[in-house]
C-alpha cells in the first residue's frame, strides 16, 4: 500500500503534465498559423491591389493579434470595396470594423458600424451582442437589455446574451428611482 501513493502521485503528476503540454502545444500552433497567415497577408500585393475578402481576411488575423490600429485601416479599405458582395459580406465587415473600435474603446463610432452591421443583416445575433454591448459602455442598459433580448429571441441559447441581461437585470432592478429614495425624501439626495 505504501508503494500505490508514490505511483499513484506520478501517474498524476506526468497526466497532468501531458494535458499542459497539449493545451501550450495548442496555443502554438494557434499563434505560428496566425503568424504564417499574417505574413502571407502582407506579401500578397500592396493594399491598393486587394479586394474586399483579402482585406478581411488580413484584418481578422490583425484583431486575433490585437493589432487593432492596422486591422480597422484595413476593414476601412475593404468596406470601400465592398461594391457588388452580398449583404452578410457588408455585415461580416461592418461587424468586425466596430468591434476593432471598440477594442479601442471608441463605443461611439463602434455603435454606428454595429448598426450599419444589422442593417445589412437584421438577424445577426453577433453584431447584435456586440451592439449590446458598446450600449452599455455608453451607460445605456435599457437599450443594452433590449437588444440582448432581441438576441435571445434569434438565438435562445446564447450564453453571452443570458449572461449580460441578467447582470443588467440586476442592476437596473437594484437601481433607486428617482424621486422614490430615501436620500431624495429627506433632501439628502445629490
Amino acid at each position: 500500500m505504501d508503494i500505490l501513493v508514490p505511483q499513484t502521485y506520478l501517474l498524476g503528476l506526468i497526466a497532468l503534465l501531458a494535458i499542459v503540454a497539449v493545451v501550450v502545444g495548442r496555443q502554438l500552433l494557434r499563434v505560428r498559423r496566425d503568424e504564417l497567415s499574417l505574413i502571407r497577408l502582407e506579401q500578397d500585393g500592396a493594399a491598393s491591389s486587394r479586394n474586399a475578402g483579402q482585406l478581411y481576411e488580413l484584418a481578422s488575423v490583425q484583431l486575433r493579434k490585437r493589432l487593432y490600429p492596422q486591422a480597422t485601416a484595413n476593414l476601412r479599405q475593404a468596406l470601400k470595396r465592398l461594391s457588388g458582395e452580398p449583404d452578410e459580406a457588408r455585415a461580416l465587415v461592418e461587424n468586425a470594423l466596430g468591434f476593432s473600435l471598440a477594442a479601442q474603446k471608441d463605443f461611439q463610432a463602434a455603435v454606428k458600424h454595429y448598426k450599419s452591421a444589422l442593417q445589412a443583416k437584421a438577424d445577426y445575433p453577433v453584431a447584435l451582442n456586440n451592439l449590446a454591448f458598446a450600449q452599455e459602455r455608453l451607460l445605456q442598459p435599457e437599450e443594452a437589455a433590449e437588444l440582448y433580448r432581441r438576441c435571445l429571441s434569434l438565438e435562445p441559447n446564447n450564453g453571452t446574451a443570458k449572461k449580460r441581461l441578467k447582470r443588467i437585470e440586476q442592476r437596473l432592478s437594484r437601481k433607486p428611482e428617482s424621486g422614490n429614495s430615501p436620500e431624495a425624501a429627506n433632501g439628502k439626495g445629490f
